[in-house]
């Protein structure tokens, strides 16, 4: 958690709060794959990347 909150801190302090979408698309598609690891669905998402 303390990673976290010094990766906010940091995006506080030097104003790059272009880096909050990026980060939020990393989650999702990290999240999506770990979803569908076991899925019929797999082969669908992994031709995506």
């Amino acid at each position: 958690m303390s990673f976290l909150q010094e990766l906010f801190a940091f995006i506080r302090a030097r104003r790059k709060f272009w880096l909050i979408p990026i980060l939020a698309v990393m989650l999702v598609l990290g999240g999506l794959l770990i979803v569908t690891k076991g899925s019929a669905l797999a082969p669908f998402i992994y031709t995506l990347f």
